[in-house]
């Protein structure tokens, strides 16, 4: 027998291990599809244990059909990528539901059935260069007929998707919509000053468009004298003034098991512009907050250097922003992580909030849920409203050295606060007050789109999750709270804001000044040039001493401009040298460290090798 050639012994490895690649891949594809690693940080691509509650508590099959046109939307690549996630997460919300979540994918191809079905549950085709729409939505149904639908997958919402999802399974599977009764001063349906200024109505608020999908909202009317008993949590708004008997109705409601969820405001910005800019909007609960024990003052509005957002101030491309301290940007920090309602939140935005505090001796337990940062203090409403300039405000803060708190939860035993009248005069409540009604303007929390046709959300910071939360929470269901903020990926440059907050702070008093001598020393030489040229003079009739004085302006003019310049540069240096810092890290240290690495290794090689070498 001849032996076998290494040439063949080579060509049947080939052979071989082409077959096991491919025998591992169709494994692969059969038995891993739902394996994989999720390293982001807040568990982006895993199941929430929300969605899984909500999944496990399924009682009746839900239907969920996905339309998607497979063959138009090849030729886009961030529709097919987010195409195939959508599809991925709808088969493990399948796989999870023990067949009580049944999923089927629809390509509704121009002109079949399968379009018709998918305009006529009001999914929205959009337009392509082939002219042939890209379909690319989802139609649930649950055995009662009860539907939901996604018009259209965005992009926009992609960090969204698990919570858009879910929401949706959840609504299928509790038909019965828990029953909100609003109080409010805000105009949150879009009514109000601004619609008869805009010629009709305005958009409605986006938290408020929001609570209307979940539940079922009635609007109080303001002269009401009882709130209704079907009514499950009464949420409570900036509300105007209220009589005793209003009062009284609120009182009983809570003290009768009814759970409210309150926003009052020393000076909503919100309401002010609603009403067209013109007497300063405060809202207070006095005799309620009082029995509940809670103090609040309504004439004091919170201000907090720590948190201060940056504003647009002037045209100056050398200074166009400062740091408004009563603008709050809130980041995870600033939220009681053991609580429900905030234990997820990453952002919220706030303006012109107040503060709250447990009265001494009170009944109730006092839960702080929102709260300021340590450098904060509280400023007078009226000086608020007459001090337009940032740093003015700025420097009238004398930072208290400890928190406030914003929001709070108020539970336990209460006295009713109208004793003589009452019928429950006391119980156990569930309250949750916020001093801040701001918390609802669309412009402090999300960016809204037309698509066509539907109005879209992007959610910035955490404002809606924080109101939805508390909701879910007083009514006793937790199940989707765990998913509102999972998309919030607020990462702040938290070293970079406190390097701005301390130069401001040290610099800013230097250039207020030399910018005001500049400014004087600027209208002194216009004066006296305006007064040589009003007597008939020019530069050769001017005398010695009227030369010098000119000149000695413009030196000083321009030695206050350099000044003015370098005191500006200083506001930025430590920031750019960090900023140089970080750039060297990631441009060129890790290379730097990946090649000594590699030299490290060589050298122990080659040392070992001449080691094992024999003398």
């Amino acid at each position: 027998m001849k032996p076998i050639s290494r040439r063949f012994y080579a060509i049947a490895a080939i052979i071989l291990a082409a077959v096991i690649f491919v025998a591992i891949n169709i494994a692969a594809n059969d038995g891993l599809t739902s394996a994989k690693l999720d390293l982001t940080e807040n568990g982006q691509f895993t199941l929430s244990d929300g969605t899984k509650h909500i999944i496990d508590k399924l009682q009746e099959p839900v239907t969920l059909r996905f339309f998607y046109s497979k063959k138009i939307a090849a030729d886009y690549a961030q529709i097919d990528a987010y195409a195939k996630r959508v599809r991925d997460l709808l088969e493990e919300y399948a796989a999870r539901s023990d067949g009580k979540i049944i999923v089927q994918e629809v390509d509704p191809e121009p002109f079949t059935p399968a379009e018709d079905e998918a305009t006529a549950n009001g999914l929205t085709g959009a337009p392509t260069d082939s002219g042939s729409p890209v379909y690319f939505g989802l139609v649930a149904t649950n055995t009662v007929g009860d539907k939901e639908a996604v018009p259209f997958f965005t992009t926009d919402r992609e960090p969204y998707l698990e919570y858009d999802l879910s929401s949706l399974i959840y609504r299928l599977s509790n038909p019965k919509k828990t029953k909100i009764a609003i109080l409010s001063g805000l105009n949150l349906d879009g009514g109000g000053m601004q619609a008869m200024m805009s010629g009709g109505a305005a958009q409605p608020n986006m938290i408020y468009t929001q609570l209307q999908q979940s539940y079922d909202t009635q609007m109080l009317d303001p002269g009401f004298t009882a709130i209704p008993r079907d009514v499950d949590v009464l949420l409570i708004a900036q509300p105007a003034h209220l009589n005793a008997q209003q009062s009284l109705a609120i009182d009983q409601f809570v003290m009768g098991g009814g759970r409210a969820l309150v926003f009052v405001d020393p000076n909503s910005e919100m309401a002010s512009m609603a009403n067209g800019g013109g007497e300063p909007s405060v809202s207070d609960l006095p005799a309620l907050l009082k029995s509940w024990g809670v103090i609040y003052n309504p004439q004091k509005v919170l201000a907090d250097r720590k948190l201060a957002q940056e504003v647009q101030t002037s045209n100056d491309p050398r200074n166009p922003t400062a740091r408004y301290p009563i603008w709050l940007h809130l980041s995870a920090g600033n939220f009681d992580h053991s609580d429900q309602v905030t234990s997820a939140l990453q952002a919220m935005n706030l303006a012109s909030a107040g503060a709250l505090s447990p009265a001494k001796g009170a009944t109730t337990t006092f839960t702080p849920l929102v709260s300021s940062s340590d450098r904060a203090d509280l400023l007078d409403a009226a000086q608020v409203r007459a001090t337009p300039r940032p740093q003015d405000l700025w420097n009238a803060i004398h930072p208290s050295g400890s928190p406030y708190t914003i929001a709070a939860r108020i539970s336990g035993t209460a006295k009713s606060a109208f004793p003589q009248q009452a019928k429950i005069k006391s119980a156990k409540i569930n309250v949750i007050v916020m001093a801040d009604s701001d918390i609802f303007d669309d412009r402090f929390w999300v960016r809204t789109q037309d698509l066509y046709g539907k109005r879209i959300a992007s959610p910035f910071a955490d404002n809606a999750a924080f109101v939805l939360n508390a909701v879910e929470n007083l009514t006793g269901s937790n199940d989707l709270i765990s998913l509102r903020t999972r998309a919030s990926s607020d990462r702040l440059f938290t070293v970079v804001k406190q390097m701005q907050a301390e130069a401001q702070a040290q610099y800013q008093q230097e250039a207020d000044a030399l910018q005001a001598r500049l400014t004087d020393t600027e209208q002194r030489l216009h004066a006296l040039e305006q007064g040589q040229a009003a007597n008939g003079q020019n530069a050769k009739t001017l005398s010695p001493a009227q030369k010098d004085e000119i000149e000695r302006f413009k030196r000083d003019l321009i030695d206050t401009r350099a000044q003015l310049r370098d005191v500006q540069a200083n506001l930025r240096s430590s920031i750019d040298a960090l900023g140089s810092v970080l750039a060297f890290i990631n441009i060129a240290l890790v290379p730097i460290l990946v090649a000594l690495f590699a030299l490290l290794l060589a050298f122990l090689r080659r040392r070992k090798r001449r080691r094992a070498v024999p003398a």
